[in-house]
């Protein structure tokens, strides 16, 4: 069985493009294999700044052939019918079969296609996935039509086996495929040509070249620590950074340097931002003084010095780098320590959203919900409210407008040097938190009520515009900010916080302020507003809900079991309603509680079925002194148990010891179900049998919906 080896070698490819380059290269070409009929044992993907390149091993020689049978019109169909079918199989009438079936004559298409050889069929499928990769952004070059994300030089296609090695012949746009590559761009000694991918990588390695993404991860970050250990310092980590890195080097030799003292009193995240953004450098910290004091930068070649000019003409772009940061530093901190009026007037003048007004308006809608939402999550009205008019102001600051992910960070920095609070200076870095899946909760109660607030502006001021998302199209992150919101309050376990206190007054303003734009005819009435606000109150709750279930999933929550607890009173109080999901998540899990919920749903059944055809409700009346059996007698028992348990319980919104005791109840029912028959003769015996089911009814579900639970 043969292996293929493919390069696409061509000018440096950007690094952000390359994951998913592989990615697609090794998915378009093994689908278009294997669809084509032949299999295969592995394949994997490498990529370097010039070339992507794919192994696949254990090819099949050759396709199977394959015999395919289509039934086509009847004998008697128009002409118009077997013509089009004969197009559709590519045969002559004279090629088609006739059988006779019970309805009549029908014509069968016999297609054998016969197997091809692997050469073929890689061919085939190399030049389509070429013509058609899915580049984020493609060029054309010269005189030719095909695209690539840069020109592209040359294509090797090459199937080996114990025969040796064979060129697949292959031309795409007047590039000829072979077994010729080259290395490095600069140390490499020339192209060489290649018998396979294990010849392939040896000889790249030597060239100066290496291939896997991983091994030039592995060799950066070794390398950067082992400077940085040297010089008693340490590499600040970046995962993401060393990615980028990886795919702009194919030969990595790590580099350090030092900053000039000049910039150490800069933020350490400046020096970071700054140095990641323009230049790609790892930061390195000094662990005695906690400040960023060096870099390391990689290059992508071995120089005679040791790096020296390489080091000093970074350095010197570094420096002008940072003498702008410094400025804007030094210019910030001249308003800051002014109390940063400067920046909340400039802010009346920036729109935010058409309908919404400016940020300073988007302000004050946020230091409102702040203040309302702080006694809920036992922070300070005051200091939440200072906080939140705080929190933006940074956006007018030189050194957010250069680098506005520092947004909130820089914040925290300005509203020190104006002398606010500690905890009112955090909640000015921390109120965009968290950011996305991996960004951390805050947890001081001043940042938990700015950062809702900050949301529930969000959230209340496009739901009460009707701005909401679509399908996949979120545009003003909706969806985030309620995850955001449901991580707030549940990792804070935030309790007596209904989640519409988050954003009602934001949506109520938004609501009401629309009634003075000028393009509506008529204005609506009092009425009318408030039940406006009503409707799009309840459409964000069922948002949210959405969202929860999403997060919930990811937790191993079912979506029905969470459907039987959003159908329970305080289905607004999120950290309520994930333990009361939680203990029905766990109770079910267990065979007492699996069990009851089919003794529950057959309880239900009969009962309903009752109540529909003799048109009353079951709901009063069980006596033990018509219960016939020992069975009837026990579940009596257990019912008064268990309500004796679960009414306190759930009155302390203690889930566990309720669902505990509603568990308990599976080998009485069990055993009711099995001694007893709901539908006597006797009509006495028979109602007060299907009261007895209403309790069990009743009783399980004062804890959850369980109609709602599928299985």
């Amino acid at each position: 069985m043969p292996d293929l080896l493919i390069e696409l070698f061509s000018e440096e490819i950007p690094a952000r493009m390359q994951g998913k380059a592989r990615d697609d290269l090794r998915r378009l070409v093994t689908d278009g294999l294997v669809e084509a009929g032949l299999t295969y044992a592995s394949a994997g993907a490498f990529s370097t700044p010039r070339r992507l390149v794919l192994s696949v091993e254990g090819l099949t020689a050759e396709s199977r052939p394959v015999r395919e049978e289509r039934k086509g019109p009847s004998t008697s169909a128009p002409a118009q019918a077997v013509e089009g079918f004969l197009r559709s199989t590519g045969l002559t009438l004279d090629q088609l079969e006739r059988r006779t079936e019970k309805k009549g004559e029908t014509f069968y298409a016999v297609v054998e296609k016969p197997g091809r050889e692997a050469a073929e069929i890689v061919a085939e499928v190399l030049e389509a996935v070429i013509r058609a990769f899915p580049w984020p952004k493609s060029m054309r070059w010269g005189a030719g039509s095909l695209r690539w994300v840069r020109p592209l030089q040359s294509i090797i296609c090459l199937l080996s086996d114990e025969g040796g090695a064979h060129v697949v012949p292959l031309t795409v746009d007047g590039i000829v495929a072979g077994n010729v590559t080259e290395g490095h761009r600069f140390m490499g000694n020339g192209r060489f040509t290649v018998q396979g991918f294990d010849d392939y990588a040896v000889k790249l390695k030597r060239a100066r070249v290496v291939l896997d993404t991983a091994e030039r991860e592995a060799a950066i970050w070794q390398g950067a620590q082992n400077l940085a250990f040297a010089a008693g310092m340490e590499v600040v980590g970046d995962p993401g950074l060393l990615t980028e890195v990886a795919g702009l080097v194919e030969w990595p030799v790590p580099l350090m340097g030092r900053i000039a003292d000049q910039f150490l009193a800069l933020p350490p995240e400046v020096l970071q931002t700054s140095m990641k953004e323009h230049q790609k450098f790892f930061s390195v910290r000094n662990p005695k003084t906690g400040r960023i004091e060096g870099f390391v930068t990689v290059a992508n070649i071995e120089a005679p010095d040791g790096g020296a000019v390489i080091l000093k003409g970074n350095q010197k772009v570094l420096a002008a780098r940072l003498s702008d940061a410094k400025f804007f530093w030094e210019n910030d901190l001249r308003v800051a320590k002014a109390g940063m009026a400067e920046w909340a007037e400039g802010l009346k003048a920036v729109t935010f959203h058409n309908k919404l007004g400016s940020q300073a308006e988007r302000i004050d809608r946020i230091a409102a919900l702040a203040r309302e939402i702080a006694p809920l999550v036992g922070a300070d009205p005051e200091d939440s409210e200072r906080a939140a008019r705080l929190a933006k102001l940074d956006l007018r600051s030189s050194m957010v407008g250069e680098f506005p992910e520092l947004q909130g960070v820089m914040g925290r920095y300005y509203a020190l040097e104006a002398g606010e609070k500690p905890a009112v200076a955090d909640a000015a870095r921390d109120h965009w938190r968290p950011k996305g899946e991996g960004d951390g909760v805050p947890t001081e109660p001043v940042s938990v009520a700015v950062a809702l607030a900050d949301k529930g502006a969000v959230l209340g001021g496009f739901f009460g515009i009707e701005e909401l998302p679509t399908g996949s199209k979120d545009p003003f992150a909706l969806r985030r900010a309620a995850i955001g919101c449901i991580r707030l309050v549940l990792n804070n376990q935030v309790k007596n916080l209904a989640i519409s206190a988050i954003y009602r007054g934001a949506l109520e303003d938004a609501v009401r302020s629309q009634q003075h734009d000028q393009r509506r005819v008529e204005p609506l009435t009092a009425e009318e507003i408030q039940y406006k606000i009503e409707e799009l109150s309840q459409a964000l709750l069922d948002f949210f809900h959405d969202r929860l279930k999403v997060y919930l999933k990811d937790q191993g929550i079912r979506h029905d079991v969470i459907d039987a607890c959003l159908a329970m009173p305080g289905n607004d109080d999120l950290t309520l309603l994930v333990k009361r999901a939680t203990a029905l998540s766990e109770t079910l899990k267990t065979e007492d509680g699996a069990n009851l919920l089919q003794g529950f749903k057959r309880a239900n059944n009969i009962l309903s079925q009752a109540e529909a055809k003799d048109g009353v409700e079951y709901s009063f009346g069980a006596d033990p002194k018509f219960a016939e059996t020992d069975a009837e007698r026990a579940l009596f028992a257990a019912l008064d148990k268990a309500e004796a348990t679960i009414t306190p319980a759930m009155a302390q919104e203690d889930f566990a010891t309720a669902m505990s005791a509603m568990a308990a109840l599976r080998a009485p029912i069990d055993a009711f179900f099995t001694a007893v028959q709901v539908n006597a003769d006797n009509e006495i015996i028979r109602r007060n049998r299907l009261n007895l089911l209403h309790r069990i009814r009743t009783i399980c579900s004062g804890v959850a919906d369980l109609t709602r639970i599928e299985g």
